[in-house]
């Protein structure tokens, strides 16, 4: 009957971990063992999504030249920040919470979430709706610009390139957008996850090692000291109403697709580890041999940390910060393998424009047979 905790997506990570159920409303019966492993299960599966096909989507978009599509970079003086900024997050959202009203907050939230979720949610399945319109499909181009000064001064703000067809795939997106606002449903709530998660793998790009292991060694204290020294993250994770975890129900035997008694983890502990996990595997391709080493190895660590948090969580029933397992061991496994190869110099020495760029007009395809040569 445990509900899982999870902290807000602005702070860039999450807690799991069992918190207390609600005082308010009638008791709800004990998740049996069976609906527990259905739940936790999924959980997984739907946090390796993500990070696999984001990670492979992140290869070809460190190659793009379209503006639309260039990843943020994310260099060791940001990484250094992030934990202090995210902390300031979190201590905000806490008093926020406790001075207004909490519905008012999350109408806010849902509302901004809600546009968010549909972009996210666009861009996902735009690949893959591509492949089902009919080669006559009349596809025109669009281009939306924001710029602010004048002249030589000109700054871009916003520069975003798209085509018929990526408005079929946001029309089909508002739909889902619309069933998450009126009903909140799980299925819902998981379909702006997946896509907000696979989104920060693949458009958030660290530019080296080093940067990696700043970040997740800093998110690492700051997710131990927020969840252990205080109840500050617990408190938002549970005031927080917004698709930033998936969830999965652990009455859904019982109940079905109404069920309520819900399964979380927080899209930060997917993200985090995930944008490293993917930083892997473009230095495996920037390595030009026929072999994903690092990126299987990382991969494999994810699974042995995040299951490790499971198991850590049954056994002493309160909220686990994720990272405190997952962090040593996403690092820790390549680090290893680096070291038994010799190639920790070639490791920490890759740097993130070292990748190809990929040409205007080359085709999938042609990039993948390109790869292929390479190797």
């Amino acid at each position: 009957m445990a509900e899982q905790a999870t902290a807000p997506l602005s702070e860039a990570h999450n807690v799991s971990g069992p918190g207390e159920a609600p005082a308010a409303g009638p008791a709800r019966p004990p998740a049996t063992p069976e609906g527990m492993a259905l739940a936790y299960g999924s959980l997984v599966l739907m946090a390796l999504l993500p990070i696999f096909f984001g990670a492979l989507r992140s290869v070809t978009c460190a190659k793009s030249k379209n503006a639309s599509d260039m990843p943020e970079t994310i260099t060791s003086r940001d990484a250094a920040r992030f934990p202090i900024v995210a902390s300031c997050t979190l201590f905000g959202l806490y008093l926020f919470f406790k001075i207004f009203s909490q519905e008012y907050i999350n109408l806010l939230l849902s509302m901004y979430f809600f546009v968010l979720g549909i972009l996210a949610l666009s861009h996902t399945i735009s690949p893959i709706m591509n492949k089902f319109f009919p080669a006559n499909f009349p596809s025109k181009q669009y281009q939306l610009l924001f710029t602010q000064g004048s002249g030589e001064n000109k700054e871009e703000i916003v520069n975003y390139e798209f085509d018929s067809k990526d408005l079929v795939c946001l029309a089909m997106s508002s739909v889902v957008g619309v069933w998450y606002l009126l009903r909140k449903h799980w299925i819902a709530n998981n379909l702006f996850g997946l896509a907000f998660s696979l989104n920060g793998v693949e458009l958030l790009h660290l530019n080296n090692v080093s940067t990696g292991c700043i970040l997740l060694g800093g998110l690492f204290i700051y997710d131990v000291f927020w969840v252990f020294g205080t109840n500050v993250m617990v408190t938002v994770a549970k005031s927080f109403e917004a698709p930033i975890k998936l969830v999965f129900p652990q009455d859904l035997l019982e109940k079905g697709l109404e069920a309520d008694n819900f399964a979380m983890l927080g899209l930060g502990d997917v993200v985090i580890p995930g944008i490293f996990i993917a930083l892997l595997l473009r230095f495996d391709i920037s390595l030009k041999k026929n072999t994903h080493t690092y990126f299987y190895t990382s991969f494999v660590a994810y699974i042995f940390g995040l299951g490790l948090t499971i198991f850590i969580m049954h056994i002493f029933k309160h909220a686990q910060p994720a990272l405190l397992y997952l962090v040593p061991a996403c690092i820790g496994f390549p680090l290893l393998v680096a070291l038994v190869k010799g190639e920790i110099t070639e490791m920490f020495s890759y740097e993130e424009n070292s990748m190809p760029k990929e040409e205007p007009g080359d085709s999938k395809d042609a990039r993948m047979e390109t790869d292929k040569k390479e190797k």
